[in-house]
């Protein structure tokens, strides 16, 4: 199902727009990389380092000064045709770069470098805007690990293939260039023409991507990039936790920029090689990068999983520590062949190669929560606040690199330790600041472990805001189940006895669990608890609720308490009901005396969930969700019965 987005108009469009117009602009900068060193450098004298850090500074200041007006203008117009006429632009920018390509115009390709770097800090705004109105929810981490693994591929394309095509004989490398940035450029614009209609527009209308909010299309758009920028970056702080995402993005930006800027280098000094092992590196880095970005919308299934992002840190930190304890070569100028003899090239490939592998399973996720947790309106602003500090990271891992190799005279090995720690240090943090992320990755995969899970609707869960949940409840391990299997974390209620268990306290804590009194022994018990329901659906979380208030006696539904009235009227939020099957009959339920005093019999027991439509609160009853989640329960056990496997990639349809 994930490589059949490739197959469908909904995305297929839109992923060839952006790989075709990453595999542009690298080929434009590296040919212009090797126009300097082997041609204007040479014959005017320039200094080398100072001309390619000119074209690295010429290509990033659009992104600093033009992508918070791109944000503007992502949120305030069509879209659609946004990236059209931003595609057409590209057209008309490679046509000019051929003639300078040309007539071998080192100046006219410094001008267009810049006015590229323009076309691609507009376009980086709108790229991950319009994604959202193409995809459901649970199929974004999907479509963002595709998107990543065409950009990194494009990449690498770009700058091999620019090496080659320099490498031509004479007759036939500019024309060859000329020839490839032109075409590419205008495949990229008809594959925008291709683009569809957003899943939610009116099929009577023109067939466009519209702006975000009504409201917006009225305002007058300025040309004020330098206002922009202020704005929204001041967006972008306004929101924590999506100040805290761009944040860890930059990060990854820090670190990518900072090993690719030192991939030659490596493959000279310390693999011992020529241009062929630098592209090799980058073609391991690159390949990890796309299966690290692959197996985290795998291991995903649908949720945005954020318990991968520390994960994907330490990754990168563990194998940086590994490449960097790879010994430097005796000597250097080695071909290909005699070095892929050698077993320590292997380490080093594997090592970068890991270091990719941690990088996709760290970004993915991270711009999912970008997309699912801006507001609409504000998506496009909250995108290119996001690409300012990738921008003004990139510049940093500059002069980290800087100050590390130079300034204080460290080699490659220790540079790249350095980088490892800066990974760990990071994984670290965001475990001990959010650990319940990471604890619902865990339990996801200990339940995936002992179960064999049938899923049904989970996109029925709202992507965001407030909502309960409500199942049959038939054994200690609904909860687990259920929150492993929901594609948002869950706040669960729990009877006090069992939430203050000596043993398990201190995890019913962390992860957020509401106890539950009973009103014989404190009467105001209850009063506390849909106090922090209240709390907790306010701040838009999702709640679990077992309505019938203990395990069922004989693995029916029982009838529902007043407690989920009570919630209902204090918060009317939606109401997701669940049916559940597969449970009855473990040690955790009553089928054959108490639960829990036995031991267990069974393993990798097929379990159901199938999940409806919500309610809206004022249609929502006890009595008519009783009778839902009896229905939903009956669908459950013929989902095991016949035995199908609607496994965590689920769709509407299914």
């Amino acid at each position: 199902m994930s490589r059949g987005l490739l197959t469908q108009r909904r995305f297929a469009p839109f992923f060839w727009v952006q790989a075709l117009g990453a595999f542009n602009d690298n080929l434009f900068r590296n040919t212009l990389l090797l126009m300097l060193t082997f041609f204007a450098v040479p014959r005017h004298g320039w200094d080398m380092g100072l001309a390619i850090n000119l074209a690295a500074g010429l290509f990033i200041l659009p992104f600093l000064l033009f992508s918070a007006w791109g944000g503007e203008l992502a949120d305030h117009v069509d879209k659609r045709r946004l990236v059209r006429v931003l595609k057409l632009a590209e057209c008309m920018l490679m046509a000019l770069a051929a003639l300078a390509v040309w007539y071998q115009s080192v100046i006219a390709l410094f001008v267009l470098l810049v006015l590229m770097g323009t076309q691609s800090a507009l376009f980086g705004a709108v790229k991950f805007a319009i994604l959202p109105q193409h995809l459901p929810s649970y199929e974004l981490g999907r479509g963002n690990a595709w998107i990543h693994v065409g950009t990194f591929a494009a990449i690498l394309a770009g700058a091999l293939l620019a090496g080659v095509l320099a490498a031509l004989p004479a007759p036939w490398s500019r024309p060859a260039i000329m020839a490839t940035l032109a075409g590419v450029a205008l495949m990229g614009w008809g594959a925008s023409l291709a683009l569809p209609l957003p899943a939610h527009a009116d099929q009577a209308d023109e067939g466009h991507a519209p702006p975000s909010s009504s409201a917006a299309t009225h305002r007058r758009l300025r040309f004020r990039p330098l206002a922009s920028l202020v704005d929204v970056l001041r967006g972008g702080v306004h929101s924590p936790v999506l100040w805290s995402a761009i944040l860890a993005i930059s990060v990854f930006w820090f670190l990518g920029a900072s090993f690719l800027t030192q991939l030659p280098a490596w493959a000279r000094v310390v693999a011992g090689g020529d241009e062929a092992m630098m592209s090799m590196l980058m073609v391991a880095f690159a390949c990890g990068f796309g299966a690290g970005a692959l197996l985290c919308a795998r291991l995903s299934g649908g949720r945005l999983e954020l318990g991968l992002v520390p994960l994907g840190a330490l990754i990168i930190g563990v194998a940086s520590l590994l490449l960097a304890g790879v010994e430097s070569a005796a000597e250097m100028g080695r071909s290909l062949g005699v070095l892929l003899e050698q077993p320590e090239v292997w380490r080093m490939l594997a090592g970068l190669a890991l270091v990719g592998v941690g990088g996709g399973i760290y970004i993915v996720p991270l711009y999912t929560l970008l997309q699912l947790g801006s507001h609409e309106a504000r998506l496009g602003r909250i995108i290119a606040a996001n690409n300012i500090c990738n921008a003004l990271l990139m510049v940093v891992a500059a002069g980290y690199g800087g100050l590390m190799l130079s300034g204080l005279g460290l080699d490659l090995q220790s540079f790249v330790a350095s980088l490892g720690g800066i990974a760990l240090a990071v994984g670290v943090a965001m475990i001990v600041r959010s650990p319940r992320p990471v604890l619902r990755l865990l339990v996801f995969v200990l339940v995936a472990l002992i179960y064999r899970l049938r899923l049904r609707g989970r996109h029925h869960v709202p992507a965001r805001g407030p909502a309960l949940v409500v199942c049959n409840h038939v054994s200690f391990m609904d909860a687990l189940v259920i929150g492993g299997a929901c594609p948002r974390p869950l706040r669960f209620l729990m009877d006090r006895p069992i939430y203050e268990s000596p043993w398990l306290n201190w995890l019913f804590r962390l992860v957020g669990a509401i106890p539950v009194d009973s009103e014989r022994s404190d009467p105001g018990g209850l009063r506390r608890t849909l106090d922090q329901v209240s709390q907790a659906l306010r701040h838009g979380e999702v709640v679990m609720v077992f309505p019938e208030g203990r395990l069922t006696r004989d693995g029916e539904v029982q009838a529902f308490r007043r407690g989920l009235d009570l919630i209902l009227a204090r918060n009317p939020v939606p109401v997701v009901p669940v049916g559940m099957a597969g449970l009855w009959g473990s040690w955790t339920s009553n089928r054959h005396g108490p639960a829990l005093t036995r031991l267990p019999r069974r393993f990798q027991a097929k379990v159901a969930l199938v999940f409806g439509e919500p309610v809206p609160a004022e249609k929502a009853s006890r009595a008519g969700l009783a009778a839902q989640v009896k229905a939903l329960k009956r669908e459950a056990d013929a989902v095991i019965a016949a035995g199908k496997r609607d496994i965590s990639r689920d769709t509407p349809a299914e």
